[in-house]
């Protein structure tokens, strides 16, 4: 017996989806017209962008008693539809068919993650054009199933239950554990910092599903990030002598909206940049992620400190970068 007939099988038995006998009927036509017409994944991409679950920052203060918290892992957000994984910008991933073979035939959210502090490389492996071996470095992680119903541990639980039947290698989910007062949160921050990781979510367990920016989602972090666009450099002194002793960088659309003009968005960042990239810095129109401790007055990011290339960012993301790039 084919996976795919396994699984409608199972739907029939588990109720996962409406209409259980007409999702098999599809289900099984549509595998077998990707059989026999062997569609070019390379040319696959969607009309948009998926609708995803996006969380706001964690004030202090905050009830979250009874909340669920987990590790916000530094990986790259993938989107499975039932049949591919997709970006953030609506983008099919070009993963080897081995890799979700077995991946269930509802909808999944999560990230493709290599291990803290490997972004770079989880990057380098996914936005290549073809199929290829590193993915069988990955896994997805799980956070999310969109549009099924109950809370949030139910809707995880019903691929707990998919796996129980048909356990996958690269799925996993990430584990989600309650917390009862504000000093927990830290210290389940500063646990995960400890390890190296990027910080924590927490979610009101009892939400259902909603797509979008959530209250009943938070992320909490040691330290806030954002984005910007390298516009220039400024000349290094010292021992930077002849090398770059800051990049000049545009904060992109959307981020601080106290700043409106171009000058008020427009920062300097020095710290974070090693002896390497002072010099060979990133070339002009490249995007950075750069992290700050809170604002000033003027609401600037303060104390802006170079992290990384976003070699993930798409222009279309952002109308500005268009503007700037074009």
């Amino acid at each position: 017996m084919k996976l795919s007939e396994l699984r409608c099988l199972m739907h029939q038995f588990r109720g996962l989806v409406i209409l259980p006998g007409l999702f098999c009927f599809w289900q099984l036509a549509v595998e077998s017209v990707y059989a026999s017409e062997k569609t070019d994944l390379l040319e696959l991409s969607t009309s948009h962008a998926p609708s995803l679950l996006l969380l706001k920052r964690y004030e202090k203060g905050r009830n979250v008693d009874g909340w669920l918290v987990s590790e916000k892992l530094d990986g790259v957000r993938a989107y499975w539809d039932g049949h591919h994984l997709i970006s953030r910008q609506g983008n099919v991933f070009q993963s080897p068919e081995w890799f979700t073979k077995k991946f269930p035939p509802f909808e999944l959210d999560g990230e493709l993650w290599l291990g803290r502090s490997r972004f770079e490389e989880t990057v380098s492996i996914v936005r290549r054009k073809e199929p290829h071996e590193g993915w069988r470095k990955l896994t997805y992680q799980i956070f999310e199933v969109p549009n099924q119903k109950g809370g949030l541990l139910e809707r995880l639980q019903v691929l707990k239950d998919f796996l129980n039947e048909f356990p996958s290698t690269y799925i996993q989910i990430i584990p989600q554990v309650r917390v009862d007062s504000e000093f927990e949160v830290d210290k389940r921050l500063k646990a995960v910092l400890v390890v190296g990781g990027e910080g924590i979510v927490l979610r009101n367990p009892d939400m259902r599903y909603e797509a979008g920016r959530s209250d009943s989602a938070l992320k909490v972090k040691s330290k806030d990030d954002a984005e910007c666009l390298i516009t220039g450099y400024t000349e290094g002194k010292g021992k930077y002598q002849g090398q770059v002793g800051s990049v000049l960088c545009r904060l992109l659309d959307g981020q601080f909206k106290a700043l409106r003009t171009v000058e008020d968005r427009t920062i300097r960042i020095g710290s974070g940049l090693s002896d390497a990239q002072r010099k060979n810095p990133p070339v002009v129109g490249t995007v950075v992620t750069f992290q700050h401790s809170g604002m000033t007055k003027r609401g600037l990011p303060r104390f802006p400190v170079f992290w990384r290339v976003r070699k993930d960012w798409n222009k279309s993301e952002n109308r500005e970068l268009n503007q700037q790039t074009e």
